[in-house]
């Protein structure tokens, strides 16, 4: 019964990321711009390689394929991009602020979570 609940659980979080991934280029224009706002350099260039780095790390924990490196890109990803996307610190506008630091905040639980799930032994349950 704990397998089933680790899969679930490892389907839940990997997913995230693939779903974020694919929403990169279904949304690029918007992305892109958003890139642009917080002065990203390359802003097109890093929506395509965030977009297929998230691809690659949620396909690799929802799969159990290797997810030691999908789980090491999310943490990379974390790091690099949450200080510079959710910058709340620099925020002027009170909703704004408040937007940034939720997203701060969940993308440090994320990581921990990542972290967390580096440590467990491998191979998983119902890993490929």
């Amino acid at each position: 019964m704990i397998a089933i609940f680790f899969v679930i659980g490892r389907v839940l979080f990997g997913a995230l990321f693939l779903y974020n991934g694919v929403n990169h280029f279904r949304n690029f224009a918007a992305l892109r711009g958003y890139c642009a706002f917080k002065r990203v350099p390359m802003p097109a260039a890093c929506t395509i390689i965030s977009g297929l780095w998230l691809l690659v790390s949620g396909t690799s924990v929802v799969l159990g394929f290797r997810p030691e490196v999908g789980l090491a890109l999310i943490a990379v990803f974390l790091l690099g991009v949450t200080p510079v996307m959710h910058d709340f610190w620099n925020a002027a506008d009170p909703a704004q602020r408040l937007g940034d630091m939720i997203n701060f905040q969940k993308n440090a639980a994320l990581m921990g979570a990542a972290l967390m799930l580096l440590s467990l032994p491998r191979p998983w349950p119902y890993s490929l």
